[in-house]
């Protein structure tokens, strides 16, 4: 059976993922922060689809948990051909108004987990000649605002390189590139202002992206967008020059 680990799968996309993953048929292994959260998912998860869960509780803002988790996806026994890059967080603060702190744990969840994840895995899907790597960027990658957004273009910018490299391997690299999604991301007291900011039409449900985004990676599609909407935005703020989209704005996150 198909083994696919998912990072925060906790909640919002992550376990949207998780979801219909198992619900596939896959077994999953759930990684995020909370153990006791991960166990709650997990025990539902495999009650509902009879797909096995394994947990992982990590830190992916930690050197620890991103080795961790590595040392799973180098696992010869059960190995996991499909890893879903998901994990991340918004501060709800611009580059000068945030601490260093702030900047690393972002830059390590965003960039250095992804990065040292795939590394660890696209070996051993290599050599087996089948998987792929998902990786969830934002509509954001179209602007250049914040750390936030050059991150997520890092993101498309990194699949995009995978995928030239993995050509003829029989393993692939797909970016999702979602807009705003209804998730409990914009719960905190940083970023719940941006549920009053945009209107109702523009917000998507987990099920659409969580959707859309498996169908690329069947597909070997490398970027995909969930939304036509938001493809055609994506389309016009490529055209627009920089100095109009680079603006002082919050950070923020599907």
């Amino acid at each position: 059976m198909a083994i696919a680990l998912v990072t925060g799968a906790s909640a919002g996309l992550g376990e949207e993922f998780a979801w219909q993953l198992a619900t596939a048929g896959h077994d999953v292994v759930l990684v995020a922060r909370s153990r006791d959260r991960l166990s709650e998912v997990a025990e539902v998860l495999t009650s509902a689809t009879g797909s096995g869960a394994e947990i992982l509780p990590a830190d992916l803002t930690t050197e620890e948990g991103r080795e961790a988790v590595a040392a799973r996806l180098t696992a010869d026994e059960r190995p996991v051909s499909l890893l879903v890059n998901n994990a991340g967080f918004g501060i709800g603060a611009s580059f000068l108004d945030s601490t260093w702190d702030q900047e690393r744990a972002l830059l390590d969840i965003h960039v250095t987990a992804p990065m040292r994840l795939a590394h660890a895995a696209l070996p051993g899907m290599v050599a087996r000649g089948h998987g792929a790597v998902l990786n969830v960027s934002s509509v954001a990658a179209h602007l250049g605002n914040s750390t936030y957004a050059a991150h997520k273009r890092w993101a498309v910018d990194f699949t995009q390189a995978l995928a030239g490299q993995l050509a003829g391997t029989g393993v692939t690299a797909t970016a999702v590139l979602p807009g705003l999604v209804r998730t409990r991301f914009h719960d905190s007291d940083a970023l719940s202002h941006m549920r009053h900011e945009f209107p109702e039409p523009v917000w998507l449900d987990p099920e659409r992206v969580v959707t859309s985004a498996l169908a690329a990676v069947r597909r070997g599609q490398t970027v995909v967008t969930p939304s036509v909407g938001y493809a055609l935005a994506g389309s016009v703020l490529r055209a627009v020059p920089q100095r109009v989209t680079r603006g002082r704005r919050s950070q923020q996150r599907d």
